[in-house]
């Protein structure tokens, strides 16, 4: 399965590299904090960086909580700053 154009694949990457923080996106969606056009540009951005495999074991690796998404993702400034909102 190529991981580049499998938006349903990036899109559970996003959402699990967000709640592994503590972040729920779509109760951010609820809530106004965020709309569908900032969670797709999230997914994008995921879609375009070549460490999926690197995110894949990452998630394995810490099934429940994180600290902070792996220095190379290219959402992790996004997803700090949602963390110290929520």
């Amino acid at each position: 399965m190529g991981g580049e154009g499998n938006a349903d694949l990036h899109f559970w990457i996003t959402r699990g590299m967000a709640r592994r923080q503590g972040i729920n996106l779509n109760a951010l969606l609820s809530e106004g904090v965020v709309t569908r056009g900032d969670v797709a540009e999230m997914v994008a951005r995921c879609r375009g960086c070549p460490g999926m495999q690197g995110c894949l074991t990452f998630l394995s690796e810490h099934p429940t909580r994180a600290d902070a998404a792996p220095d190379w993702c290219r959402n992790a400034q996004l997803l700090a700053e949602l963390r110290a909102i929520t």
